[in-house]
C-alpha cells in the first residue's frame, strides 16, 4: 500500500472527525482538502462516505447507554401503542424518556429524508465544489454571527422536555446543511436555539440526530455507488475510519464542555475568514479550484 496514499487518508480521516460535530461544515472541508490533496475519483467518493461511520460510531461510543435505550424503545414502541388503547397510545409513548427522544428523533429526521431523496442527485452533481462550499461558509458564518447576537429565551432546558413539533423544526433547519459549506451540526443546534431549545440541550440533540441521519445518508449514498466498491480500498478507508473516530471522540466530548460556557462566534470567525481565503485563491487564480469536483 502507498504510503503517502495512507497518509492523506488519515489526514482526511482527522478533517473529519473535527469537523463533523463542528458548525463548520465537515462534507465542506472534505471537499476542500481532498482537493487540495490530490484525493479524487471513484475511490474517493466512496472514502468520503464510509468514514463517516467512524464519526457516528465515535457518538454511540460516548452515549452508548442512552443509544442501548433508544434501541430498546424502538422494539418497545409496537407494543407501547398496542396495549395503550388509541386515546392514550401519544402520551404512553412521551411518558418514556428513551421513546420520547426516540419519537423526537424520527420528526427531526423526516425533513432531511424526504429532502435528500429528492434532491441527493443534483446537490452531489452541481453543489459538491469547492466554490459552494467557501460560499456558504461565508454565509453561515454571518448567520451565526446574527443568532447570536439575537436575544435568546430558552424554553427547554432539559433533552427530555423537548417536543416532538420542536423536533420536527430542528429537522427542518438541519435540511438546509444538504447544501454542503453549511454545516448540519450548525445548521441543528443555531436552528434549535433561534426555536427556543437551550444551547446544550441543541448540541445535544444534534449529536444524536446525526445518528440516523448520518446512517441513513451513508447507507443509501453507499447503495447509490455499489458498483465502483473495492476490496482494494480496504487499506485507506480503514485508515480513515480509525481516524474520524478517535478525533470525532475527543471532539464531541470538547464540544459538550465548550457549549456550556462558549458562544459559537469563534467558528463564525473562522468559517468567514477560511471561506474567504479559499474564494480568493480563486478568484486570483493561486487555486485552480474551478476544475476540482468532488
Amino acid at each position: 500500500m502507498d504510503f503517502l496514499l495512507l497518509l492523506k487518508a488519515a489526514i482526511l480521516g482527522v478533517v473529519e472527525g473535527l469537523t463533523e460535530f463542528l458548525p463548520i461544515s465537515s462534507t465542506g472541508h472534505l471537499i476542500i482538502a481532498e482537493s487540495l490533496l490530490g484525493f479524487t475519483g471513484d475511490s474517493a467518493t466512496v472514502f468520503a462516505i464510509v468514514i463517516q461511520l467512524g464519526a457516528i460510531l465515535a457518538v454511540m461510543t460516548l452515549y452508548r447507554e442512552r443509544v442501548a435505550g433508544l434501541i430498546r424503545g424502538l422494539f418497545a414502541v409496537p407494543g407501547i401503542v398496542a396495549g395503550a388503547g388509541l386515546r392514550g397510545s401519544g402520551a404512553a409513548l412521551l411518558a418514556q424518556p428513551d421513546t420520547r427522544l426516540l419519537l423526537n428523533l424520527m420528526c427531526a429526521f423526516v425533513p432531511a429524508m424526504v429532502l435528500g431523496v429528492m434532491f441527493h442527485g443534483t446537490i452531489k452533481t452541481v453543489l459538491f465544489n469547492p466554490i459552494t462550499v467557501a460560499t456558504m461558509l461565508v454565509l453561515g458564518g454571518f448567520v451565526i454571527l446574527w443568532a447570536e447576537r439575537r436575544q435568546h429565551t430558552a424554553r427547554v432546558m432539559e433533552l427530555d422536555a423537548l417536543h416532538p413539533r420542536d423536533a420536527f423544526k430542528v429537522g427542518l433547519a438541519q435540511a438546509v446543511a444538504m447544501i454542503p459549506g453549511t454545516s448540519r451540526s450548525g445548521a441543528t443546534i443555531i436552528g434549535g436555539m433561534l426555536f427556543g431549545v437551550a444551547r446544550p440541550v441543541a448540541t445535544q440533540f444534534s449529536f444524536f440526530l446525526a445518528i440516523p441521519t448520518m446512517l441513513a445518508a451513508t447507507v443509501y449514498d453507499v447503495y447509490k455507488n455499489r458498483a465502483i466498491l473495492s476490496m482494494d480500498d480496504f487499506g485507506i478507508i480503514a485508515v480513515g475510519f480509525a481516524a474520524a473516530f478517535i478525533v470525532a471522540f475527543f471532539t464531541v466530548r470538547f464540544m459538550v464542555g465548550f457549549v456550556s460556557r462558549h458562544s459559537f462566534v469563534p467558528f463564525a470567525w473562522y468559517r468567514i475568514v477560511f471561506g474567504l481565503i479559499v474564494l480568493a485563491s480563486w478568484q486570483f487564480g493561486w487555486v485552480d479550484w474551478g476544475n476540482v469536483s468532488h
